[in-house]
């Protein structure tokens, strides 16, 4: 793949993260926090900055679909879900990183974006085992099962999928043309169960949904020295468990059976599994049209693409 027309330059994207980071420390001083050198902790689809020296990370998304992208309204929504229903889980006791205590639990707008703060806290590096982060996951249904709020269905296909198929039309040298139209045909089959209550009900009768996490808890479980924490709710929505465990693999998929079978709850229904894998792999399709703002992207996500050439259109 060469370079794709309009791809920011390691200039352009230094200068994005560069805003994203003065944004975040003006908005925390703004709000009270003792600010001295902000340090960036992550910087791929947000950047994540800690606010040292106070005990306060910031996430600021800055690579977003073309529809959120536009829509200020609608990425704050999604950003207030995610502080309700971690702030939540806190309150249960339940092990996440929650939303910092030492400024209000809402979103923040400023020059043009929108960020939510986070408690500090160190992680340590290790090898995950994602075997064992998927039986962790049973735990966390099990009590997102009882939150009273009210979230969006499987808000994380709110329309990006086909969004940015369309945009992927104009871009040949990111999809193949072949490539495209098989995406295209797949997204029309699984399309009505998943941008609709009443189509996943229609598809999958007798299916139950909940809240659940929305992007793969599995992944975004961290170590700390106080033990694990789950992780990055950004896509948390109503849906069918299963979405938890899209694209982990078998001995995940096992490992998650073995740990629900042991508490008395329900194990993966591998119908709705399937569906749901597939729909994860036209996300990863999907995820192209970002390339030309995160062109690191491009090679990242080549394995999980070859892998869906080489399965069966379906």
């Amino acid at each position: 793949m060469g370079v794709v027309s309009g791809t920011l330059t390691p200039e352009d994207l230094a200068a994005r993260t560069a805003r994203a980071v003065a944004a975040a420390v003006g908005a925390g001083r703004e709000l009270g926090l003792e600010v001295g050198e902000p340090e960036v902790l992550h910087d791929v689809f947000s950047v994540v900055v800690h606010l040292a020296p106070a005990p306060v990370v910031v996430r600021v998304p800055t690579v977003l679909p073309p529809s959120l992208r536009a829509d200020l309204a609608a990425r704050q929504r999604r950003q207030r879900h995610e502080l309700d229903v971690v702030g939540w889980l806190a309150a249960q006791g339940f092990p996440v990183i929650p939303p910092s205590p030492l400024v209000p639990r809402s979103p923040v707008v400023r020059d043009g974006f929108s960020m939510t703060f986070w408690r500090f806290v160190e992680v340590e590096e290790r090898e995950p085992d994602y075997a064992r982060n998927a039986a962790s996951t049973v735990a966390l249904h099990a009590a997102l099962r009882e939150y009273p709020g009210e979230l969006p269905f499987l808000s994380s296909f709110d329309g990006s999928i086909g969004e940015s198929l369309d945009v992927l039309e104009a871009h040949p040298e990111l999809l193949a043309p072949a490539d495209l139209e098989r995406a295209r045909h797949e997204w029309a089959g699984l399309e009505p169960a998943f941008t609709s209550r009443a189509g996943f009900a229609a598809a999958f009768p007798g299916v139950a949904v909940q809240t659940v996490h929305g992007d793969s808890p599995p992944y975004n479980l961290v170590h700390t020295a106080g033990g694990d924490l789950h992780a990055d709710f950004e896509l948390v929505t109503t849906g069918p468990v299963e979405l938890d465990l899209a694209m982990i693999g078998p001995e995940a998929e096992d490992a998650y059976d073995e740990a629900a079978t042991e508490l008395g709850l329900p194990t993966l229904d591998r119908r709705v599994l399937a569906a749901v894998n597939a729909a994860a792999q036209l996300q990863v399709v999907a995820c192209l049209a970002l390339v030309p703002e995160l062109p690191i992207l491009a090679e990242g996500l080549k394995p999980a693409l070859d892998l869906w050439r080489g399965t069966p259109p379906g």
